[in-house]
């Protein structure tokens, strides 16, 4: 018969089996631990992602790993908790490549459902844009390391009938990644190649002619989350009730998607102009500030010197900025040329590209040309935003019901449906 122990969660007592799992534990008695690394199946725990970390009798651990035993007073919503949690999510997402509107497992992604969940808008820390190797050469897979997250559950879980490890940790420190044994790859049954893609909690592991296929809508967390109380300041008592609210827009490095949204909004934009002026915006071609604006809605990020100019007017010209977009926010897919030096993209483009005009070996180069930048940034890397309203693109509603919560400075609820990143 099992022990029973007595513990307290967040101050709580409650009453569980002796030694069993504290994640488990808590999930079943109510108690939702995050976690990326943790699988049921694999044994011991792996304990290498930290999303889980708790404090036990005042001390951090991760919750993953920690057995229950008697008079254990257990801490998991604390707000520096909370916070430490967010921070991991956010340092994942600054360091690996994780471009969700470009992502295969966007939609079924662990990590992408967690930032969900925590309401990550964006990341407090520089992205790091580094180039990690892709690897085509397994018969059935690939390896995307450049979003891969070390967690190791393909290193402890995927192996052959014979018992041999498929995949494996090479290298050391921020270098570290993992490897495919080409060998005992081909050894794998497709049902195993594609349990190794499923078992991966990002989109590092691909089975080739198998990638997910599942309509937006209909994908693993589309519909699955919370209703997230996004609170703002703001800025109806700055102004007389007559008076409208005066916007800006622009589009600085992207594909001008969230401007057509913010336009999807269809006839209920007549009543967006009952409160809002827009000033500057190529909505309406106004090539300049004629007045100081409430709200800047930037779109884009930057990648010449004309973007870090015009966004930088922006910054002095409007008392809120919000970035909206995944390319303000993440830099997007214009971002992808950072992992390439930029001479050998403008190679390819102007000179190498099989649409170049023969004999045309010339890289355009003038003064009336912006300077392209050697990589593209987020608007946050350049001057301070202070609102995000993530997606590629943002659905025309959650544009709006952002940006009128922060000018009438209403609390607003945001469906799980309408809170994307891809």
């Amino acid at each position: 018969m099992d022990n029973l122990v007595n513990i307290k969660i967040d101050g709580k007592n409650y009453q569980v089996i002796e030694d069993k799992n504290l994640v488990d534990a808590a999930k079943e008695n109510g108690i939702y631990i995050p976690t990326l690394c943790h699988f049921h199946e694999v044994n011991p725990p792996l304990g290498t992602c930290r999303i889980c970390t708790v404090n036990i009798n005042g001390r951090p651990t991760t919750s993953c790993t920690t057995k229950l035993k008697e008079g254990m007073e257990i801490e998991v919503n604390s707000k520096e908790l909370i916070d430490t949690r967010k921070a991991i999510i956010e340092m994942l997402y600054a360091e690996g490549n994780h471009f969700c509107s470009s992502c295969e497992k966007s939609g079924n992604c662990d990590m992408q459902n967690l930032a969900y969940d925590m309401g990550l808008t964006h990341t407090r820390f520089p992205h790091v844009f580094t180039n990690k190797i892709v690897d085509f050469n397994p018969k059935r897979m690939i390896m995307e390391s450049n979003r891969c997250i070390l967690c190791k559950r393909c290193v402890e879980e995927i192996k052959t009938e014979d018992g041999k490890n498929v995949f494996s940790f090479v290298k050391r420190g921020v270098k570290t990644r993992v490897h495919i044994d080409y060998e005992q790859e081909q050894k794998l049954s497709e049902a195993h190649a594609i349990h190794a893609m499923n078992i991966c909690p990002v989109g590092a592991i691909l089975v080739k002619g198998m990638i997910y296929e599942e309509p937006f809508g209909e994908r693993k967390y589309d519909l699955l989350g919370k209703i997230k109380k996004t609170p703002v300041n703001g800025i109806r008592a700055q102004i007389k009730e007559e008076e409208k609210f005066i916007v800006a827009t622009t589009s600085l490095a992207g594909c001008f998607g969230c401007h057509m949204s913010l336009l999807d909004i269809d006839t209920d934009i007549i009543d967006i102009f009952e409160i809002v002026e827009f000033n500057k915006s190529p909505l309406t071609d106004i090539k300049n500030f004629s007045k100081r604006c409430h709200v800047g809605l930037v779109e884009g990020g930057c990648a010449n010197s004309e973007n870090v100019e015009v966004l930088k007017e922006f910054r002095k010209k409007c008392d809120i900025l919000i970035g909206f977009g995944e390319c303000a926010i993440m830099g997007g897919v214009p971002a992808m040329r950072n992992f390439v030096p930029l001479k050998e993209c403008l190679e390819e483009a102007y000179i190498n590209s099989a649409t170049s005009e023969i004999g045309a070996n010339v890289i355009p180069n003038h003064e009336d040309i912006p300077k392209l930048l050697n990589n593209v940034y987020p608007c946050s890397e350049v001057v301070k935003i202070d609102y995000y309203i993530p997606g590629c693109p943002p659905n025309a509603n959650h544009i709006w019901k952002v940006v009128k919560s922060i000018l009438l400075g209403k609390e607003i609820s945001i469906t799980h449906e309408e809170f994307k990143y891809d």
